[in-house]
C-alpha cells in the first residue's frame, strides 16, 4: 500500500505541474492520525508558489476525484501534512494474507545478493564478556534481518588468535607448566577459562614490571607469529586456543548464533602485511622503519599499519580481513559490528583500504554499539565490573527461576536471554545501556519477557478455541469497525523494511512493544472465544495474525517464544 500511495501522490503532483523526484510516506507516530502521512505539500510548496496548506488542499482534491477503493478518507493536518486512512476491506485482506503467508514480513530487497556478517569476534585467552554479548545480540539480529531480506547470508567471526597480549598469556601458562593438564586437571570449563584469563592478566603485569621477562614474552610472541609448531610455546598456545574456541561456540549457540566460518587474526595479519608492502608508496608510507597511512590527507589521522619490528598492527590485520572476506565470499555487502569507540579508527582503516580496492570500502557497512552498566545492588554485587557471558546468563537464569517456579530450564533460559537481548537491541546504534534486572525481567511493561508473555497468551487463546472447535476466519463481519490492532499488524513489513535499510534492530523493538500493548488493550475489551458471537472467528484471525507477527518480530531479535511462562 505504501508504494501505491507514494505513486498516487507523485502522479498527482505531476498533474499539478510539479515534477517530484521522490515522495515520502510514513506511518504517523500516533496511530489515531491515520495509516500513512506525507509531507509532500511542505516539500514542494515553494516549487508550486503557494503555501503548503494550499498545495495540500489541491493534492487532496485531485486524489478525491479518482480515489482508490482502499482509501477510506484523507485529511489535512497542521501546516500541510496529508493523512491517509485505509479501508477496513484492505485490512481484512492483510489479515487473510497473514494467515496463509509463512514468510509474513519478509521482503526481497536483497534477493539474489550475498551478504557477509561478522560479529562476536573474541580475543582468545580473554574471557567472552558482556561487551561480546552486546556485539552478539546486535550482530545476530542484523544477520536475521539480512536473511529476512532474501539475501544469501554468511555469518563469520574474527577471533584474535595472535598478538603480544596472547604471548603474555602463553608465557604465564608455560611458567605454571599447566598447559598439558588443561583437559585432565579436573576443573570445569568455566574454571579453566577463568584460569586462562588470569594468565593474560598476570602475564601483562610481569611484562610491564620485568624487562627480562618482557624479552621472554617477545620471543614467545615471535614463535606464535612464525607458527613454530615444534616449540613448547606454540603447543601451549594451541591447547589454550582450542579450549577457548570450544567455549566460544557453546556460549554463542546459547545466544542463538551458529557461525559458518572463522577468519583468524593470524591469517589476516599475513594477508594485510603483504597488502601494505605491495601498496607502498602508492597508498602507505615508510617512516622510521614502520609503515604508516597519513590520514590527514583525508581529514583523519595517521596510523601505523606495520610497526618497526616488522609485525602487522591491528590496522594491517583489518585490511587483511577485508581482503580475505572479499576473496573467499565475494559479498555484495559486508557488515561488521564493533564498539562505538572504534569508529574513528575504522574511518582510517576503511579509507586506506578503499584506496587499495574501492569495493572494500564501498561495500562495507560498520555498525556500532555502546557499553553496558548495571543498575540494582543485587545484580551489581553478583556480577562485578565486567562480567563474563556465562556468569551474566546464569545470574539471569537464577533470577527467572526464582520468579517462575513452573517452567522448564529451556523456558527459563529463553526468558533470561530475551531480557538481555531486548535491553541491548532497544538502544540506537552506539548508545550506552543501563541494564536493570528488575525492569528487564518484568512480565509487565516494556521488556523482552513481556513480549514473550503476550505471545504465550495469544497462543493459549488459540489452543482454547481449538478445544471448542472454533476456528479463525478472515472474513470481516458486516458491522466490524477496524481496530488499531489490525492497523499495527499491517505495518510490520514496513518496519522490517526500515530496519533492513538502516541495519537497525531498534525499529523492530519499538514496533513490537507498541504491538504488544495494543493486543493486550484489545484483549481486555471483550470476550474472544464465544460460539454465539458471529465476530469470534474474525477475532481469532486477529489473534493468530498477531501471534505470527510477534513471533516473526521476536525471531528478528534472536528471541524465542517459550511454550509457557
Amino acid at each position: 500500500m505504501k508504494d501505491t500511495l507514494e505513486q498516487i501522490v507523485k502522479n498527482t503532483l505531476k498533474n499539478l505541474g510539479i515534477e517530484a523526484e521522490s515522495v515520502v510516506l510514513e506511518h504517523p507516530a500516533e496511530i489515531a492520525n491515520g495509516d500513512y502521512s506525507t509531507s509532500a505539500a511542505l516539500a514542494y510548496a515553494k516549487a508550486a508558489q503557494v503555501s503548503p496548506r494550499a498545495l495540500a488542499e489541491k493534492i487532496v482534491a485531485e486524489i478525491e476525484n479518482n480515489k482508490p477503493a482502499e482509501i477510506e478518507k484523507i485529511e489535512i493536518a497542521g501546516p500541510g501534512f496529508i493523512n491517509f486512512y485505509i479501508s477496513k476491506e484492505f485490512f481484512g485482506k492483510v489479515i487473510a494474507g497473514v494467515l496463509i503467508d509463512s514468510n509474513w514480513g519478509k521482503n526481497n530487497s536483497y534477493t539474489g545478493k550475498k551478504i557477509l556478517v561478522e560479529h562476536s569476534s573474541p580475543n582468545l585467552f580473554k574471557p567472552f564478556h558482556i561487551g561480546h554479548v552486546m556485539n552478539n545480540a546486535i550482530g545476530e539480529s542484523i544477520t536475521r534481518l539480512a536473511r529476512f531480506s532474501g539475501a544469501d547470508v554468511t555469518l563469520i567471526s574474527y577471533p584474535s588468535d595472535v598478538s603480544l597480549g596472547i604471548g603474555k598469556a602463553v608465557w604465564k601458562l608455560l611458567k605454571d607448566n599447566e598447559w598439558q593438564n588443561l583437559r585432565t586437571n579436573g576443573k570445569t570449563p568455566a574454571e579453566n577459562l577463568a584460569y586462562l584469563g588470569d594468565c593474560y592478566v598476570q602475564g601483562t603485569k610481569i611484562y610491564d614490571e620485568d624487562p627480562i621477562m618482557a624479552a621472554e614474552v617477545k620471543m614467545i610472541t615471535s614463535q606464535l607469529y612464525e607458527k613454530d609448531t615444534d616449540s613448547e610455546a606454540y603447543k601451549a598456545y594451541e591447547a589454550g586456543k582450542e579450549i577457548n574456541l570450544e567455549y566460544f561456540k557453546k556460549i554463542t549457540e546459547v545466544l542463538g548464533s551458529v557461525f559458518d566460518a572463522f577468519i583468524f587474526e593470524s591469517e589476516a595479519g599475513v594477508e594485510g602485511a603483504q597488502i601494505i608492502r605491495d601498496n607502498t608508496p602508492a597508498v602507505f608510507k615508510q617512516s622510521e622503519g614502520a609503515y604508516i597511512y597519513e590520514g590527514e590527507q583525508d581529514g583523519l589521522h595517521t596510523r601505523v599499519f606495520i610497526n618497526k619490528e616488522g609485525y602487522p598492527t591491528y590496522e594491517a590485520k583489518d585490511v587483511g580481513l577485508m581482503s580475505l572476506k572479499f576473496k573467499r565470499y565475494s559479498p555484495d555487502l559486508s557488515i561488521f559490528i564493533t564498539d562505538h569507540e572504534q569508529t574513528e579508527y575504522f574511518k582510517v582503516v576503511s579509507t586506506a583500504a578503499g584506496k587499495v580496492h574501492k569495493e572494500w570500502k564501498d561495500k562495507t557497512v560498520h555498525r556500532t554499539h555502546g557499553r553496558m552498566s548495571f543498575k540494582g545492588q543485587k545484580m551489581s554485587s553478583r556480577l562485578g565490573g565486567v562480567p563474563i557471558a556465562a556468569v551474566l546468563i546464569d545470574t539471569l537464569r537464577e533470577e527467572v527461576g526464582e520468579r517462575s517456579k513452573n517452567i522448564t530450564p529451556a523456558e527459563v533460559s529463553a526468558v533470561a536471554i530475551s531480557a538481555l537481548k531486548f535491553t541491548i537491541l532497544r538502544a540506537t546504534a552506539g548508545k550506552n545501556i543501563n541494564f536493570d534486572p528488575e525492569t528487564s525481567l518484568s512480565f509487565e511493561g516494556d521488556s523482552g519477557p513481556y513480549l514473550q508473555y503476550t505471545a504465550v497468551r495469544a497462543n493459549s487463546i488459540l489452543q482454547k478455541a481449538k478445544e471448542v472447535q472454533l476456528n479463525p476466519d478472515a472474513n470481516i463481519p458486516s458491522d466490524w469497525a477496524t481496530t488499531n490492532l489490525e492497523r499495527m499488524i499491517a505495518r510490520f513489513p514496513d518496519v522490517v523494511s526500515v530496519s533492513i535499510n538502516e541495519w537497525a534492530p531498534h525499529h523492530v523493538v519499538g514496533y513490537l512493544v507498541e504491538l504488544g500493548q495494543l493486543f493486550n488493550s484489545w484483549y481486555a475489551t471483550g470476550k474472544i472465544i464465544d460460539e454465539t458471537d458471529a465476530t469470534s472467528p474474525y477475532k481469532l484471525a486477529l489473534v493468530e495474525s498477531f501471534l505470527k507477527t510477534m513471533k516473526n518480530g521476536l525471531y528478528l531479535l534472536g528471541i524465542e517464544v517459550p511454550d509457557k511462562m
